[in-house]
């Protein structure tokens, strides 16, 4: 799974007097978004054509039981993926709304550096703290 959706991207430096989520920051945030999104489904895509090309019958039970955990992680994470790819694709219809870069839940700015480390934040980090620890007390 793709770690770091900055992988070949300098961080984003606004200049003096610059608005936030001005059309340069969306733009950056959009390159990042569909690098990341573009990434993943090649993923996706050689994942698949490797569970087909790998598929063996084999005759032992521990080897067959081997190859059908493995084959069960792959399909937990490529459907993690396919979630993360859906969830991009609703960052950058927020991009495109007007809406991105923005908490959800208090209206504040999120923050560059923040975007940066996870593009698809929709909390500013005092939210997301505060439900963090309201879900440490929950659960």
């Amino acid at each position: 799974m793709t770690e770091s959706p900055l992988s070949g991207f300098t961080p984003y430096q606004p200049k003096k007097g610059e608005a936030y989520m001005g059309e340069p920051q969306k733009e950056h945030f959009r390159q990042i978004l569909r690098a990341w999104r573009d990434e993943l489904s090649a993923e996706m895509d050689r994942a698949r054509h490797r569970m087909q090309d790998e598929t063996v019958n084999y005759p032992d039970p521990t080897d067959r039981a081997t190859q059908e955990s493995e084959m069960t992680l792959e399909l937990r994470t490529r459907d993690r993926e396919r979630k993360l790819i859906r969830k991009i694709e609703e960052t950058l219809d927020q991009i495109d709304s007007g809406e991105y870069g923005y908490c959800e839940s208090c209206g504040a700015e999120i923050g560059l550096r923040r975007l940066e480390a996870r593009p698809t934040a929709t909390l500013c980090i005092d939210c997301k703290s505060l439900a963090e620890i309201r879900e440490r007390q929950m659960g």
